[in-house]
């Protein structure tokens, strides 16, 4: 039986990866299909602190894992199927195994959000994507187009300045309402390559076998055109992972709830840190932070187990 297991990466994951390593736990990070969570997908890291001169998200994570595994945390590719929180130990179904635990440090992160209209299902990964670092290179001189008004957004666009021809941003909202702060929108708005389209519904993405455009609707006049597009992009946000603890876990908008100022959930011995548990902040570093708490709570339950 494991003191500690760990179910997802990423920055909180791999935090309290160290953490319960340095700790002696001997934790088992079981890493899901998406090793290192979403971070991996992002292009440069400009506010993570110790690195001035920015970091590749992919290279965070591996830092991260790597600093895991020196200090005797056991990183798995592995993703669970199921879990019973009823009582102790724990049990973590991973196809056709168990792993048991003493404690659980919930990491599961989010996905991203979808847009929920015809041709969306059809044409994944035909032409509409949610990475731009992944899709970016296909689309060499052609007209594409980004979903948001968020950091994400703007970061995904500029990138993909560095291929397509023109990149247009589609906004719900004016001008006035977007989300993205004030040092990313100088930059996405200063890129020549670069339109704004406010005040737009994607209603549906177009194409049989591979995207040619999309219809957007003003959400203003109800007024609706097609956009020709060779590809298009998602960044509208994302949804916390948490399917596997429904009806086990204590949840408030699909978010794990966990005690103020507190990684710990409902259930004594079961912690949730990151994405899956943070609605407000939804940041690398804040992630990391409450890694660490989690690792740090689990130590502590566990000792007092003792």
């Amino acid at each position: 039986m494991r003191r500690v297991i760990i179910i997802g990466s990423g920055p909180a994951g791999y935090t309290a990866a160290i953490y319960s390593a340095r700790a002696g736990l001997a934790p088992l990070v079981l890493t899901g299909e998406r090793i290192g969570g979403w971070l991996t997908t992002t292009t440069e890291i400009e506010n993570f602190p110790g690195f001035p001169d920015g970091v590749l998200g992919s290279e965070l994570m591996e830092q991260m894992k790597r600093q895991a595994e020196r200090f005797g945390a056991e990183i798995s590719i592995d993703t669970v199927t199921k879990v019973d929180l009823s009582k102790r130990p724990f049990q973590v179904f991973i196809n056709d195994r168990i792993e048991t635990a003493e404690s659980i440090i919930i990491a599961t992160g989010s996905s991203a959000r979808r847009l929920n209209v015809p041709g969306e299902d059809r044409l994944w990964g035909h032409g509409l994507s949610i990475c731009a670092t992944c899709d970016g290179f296909f689309f060499r001189d052609k007209d594409i187009a980004v979903v948001g008004g968020g950091d994400s957004a703007m970061e995904e666009a500029i990138f993909l300045t560095r291929f397509a021809r023109q990149v247009q941003i589609l906004v719900r909202g004016s001008e006035h309402e977007l989300r993205a702060s004030k040092p990313m929108l100088e930059r996405a708005r200063a890129n020549e390559k670069i339109e704004f389209i406010y005040n737009v519904d994607v209603v549906e993405v177009l194409g049989e076998q591979i995207v040619r455009g999309v219809t957007i609707k003003n959400n203003q006049t109800n007024e609706e055109r097609e956009l020709a597009l060779a590809g298009l992009f998602l960044a509208i946000g994302q949804v916390p992972n948490t399917q596997l603890f429904t009806g086990q876990l204590e949840l408030s908008k699909g978010y794990i709830v966990t005690d103020c100022k507190s990684t710990a959930t409902k259930v004594p011995g079961v912690f949730a840190c990151g994405d899956v548990a943070d609605w407000k902040f939804r940041q690398a570093i804040t992630a990391a932070g409450t890694g660490c708490m989690a690792a740090l709570e689990a130590q502590r339950f566990l000792a007092e187990k003792i």
